[in-house]
């Protein structure tokens, strides 16, 4: 069950569950809809699994979870996956879990076949080299990620005004524009997708060529699931990067996850040069680079030491929760269908 769709849709859902389901797949969001509509009963549930919990934190749904979690019974197994361990999924576990056992999986790298590379850029540069490497390379099936809406929906304009085809995926999307623009370019009938991290862990399409960080990812972990999309199933595929004068220290902190130094590659004939790539510099502004101006962007829990990743919580007591005070979050996705809904399983394993 998921968000979209017209009152139907939620007739639908609501029908379904009243008439008895083994496992509820839902995003947060409708799954409250239909638990405050009074009509759906999980008194018998077993199960509890929330899936991707550091992205729906992210996304601002603790608020949403803790309301959930009320509704369900206090003795049930609960579990919780997350790739990163940051002290907010420490503090949901505490509350929704009961002496839970913890298991620790190394984040996996990425895969051998898959062509890493590096453009060290001035941010004017991003849109013209991006136009360029599509124009000269091989690529028939493109992701390009970028760290915002707001970029995302300006470099899908630019892109179409040079002829390309491509379409901007993000959270301000209803569902069945998501729905109709994911089923195009798994078709091939779209060439070029550029999206948030809203899809870093949540579409599996085969035979993607190349994925393109416009921005560099916030952590090494977020580099490794957004390049992930390429070389697939033993295939081959490319990773370009462009690290602007701010994002040198961050772009530095994933190449020590990595234990490997990502290749620099030069500018195309044409283009001013680039800035020094000098990870250890402060610009004046806080950033890295020459750039004077900006922002701090260094990655935010990675020294220069790798560090395990995937945390796992597996609980076979109780794990009831509390209701917060306050009724919702504010969240970017409301009733979206994002990736990463909570999985409920009404019968064991």
């Amino acid at each position: 069950v998921y968000g979209g769709g017209d009152g139907d849709t939620f007739v639908q859902q609501r029908k379904a569950l009243m008439e008895g389901a083994e496992v509820v797949v839902a995003t947060p969001g409708r799954l409250i809809s239909l638990l405050n509509s009074g009509m759906v009963d999980f008194k018998h549930l077993q199960h509890l699994i929330l899936d991707e919990a550091d992205r729906m934190l992210d996304m601002g749904f603790y608020n949403d979870i803790m309301r959930i979690v009320g509704y369900l019974p206090e003795k049930k197994q609960a579990l919780l996956f997350s790739a990163t361990m940051p002290s907010k999924i420490r503090q949901l576990a505490s509350k929704i879990l009961n002496n839970p056992k913890q298991i620790n999986i190394a984040i996996s790298k990425p895969a051998e076949g898959i062509d890493q590379q590096a453009y060290i850029v001035h941010d004017d540069q991003k849109v013209e080299l991006t136009a360029n490497i599509l124009a000269n390379g091989n690529y028939q099936t493109v992701v390009i990620f970028a760290g915002r809406k707001e970029s995302v929906r300006q470099l899908e304009k630019d892109l179409k005004r040079k002829g390309m085809s491509v379409k901007g995926f993000q959270s301000d999307l209803e569902q069945t524009e998501r729905e109709e623009i994911m089923l195009a370019f798994k078709n091939k009938q779209l060439r070029i997708l550029v999206a948030t991290d809203i899809i870093s862990r949540g579409i599996d399409v085969d035979g993607i060529d190349l994925v393109m960080n416009y921005d560099v990812p916030p952590d090494p972990e977020d580099y490794i699931h957004r390049i992930g999309r390429t070389a697939r199933a033993e295939t081959t595929g490319t990773a370009i990067t462009f690290v602007g004068p701010r994002d040198q220290r961050r772009f530095k902190s994933i190449e020590d996850f990595l234990e490997r130094e990502i290749p620099k590659k030069e500018l195309p004939e044409g283009f001013n040069p680039g800035p020094t790539y000098d990870p250890s510099k402060r610009s004046e502004g806080g950033g890295f680079g020459r750039n004077k101006g900006g922002n701090s962007g260094g990655g935010k829990r990675y020294g220069n030491k790798p560090r395990s990743g995937g945390g796992s919580h597996n609980n076979s007591g109780s794990g009831g929760g509390e209701r917060p005070k306050k009724r919702f979050n504010k969240r970017r996705d409301d009733n979206r269908g994002k990736p990463g809904g909570g999985e409920i399983n009404q019968n064991p394993s």
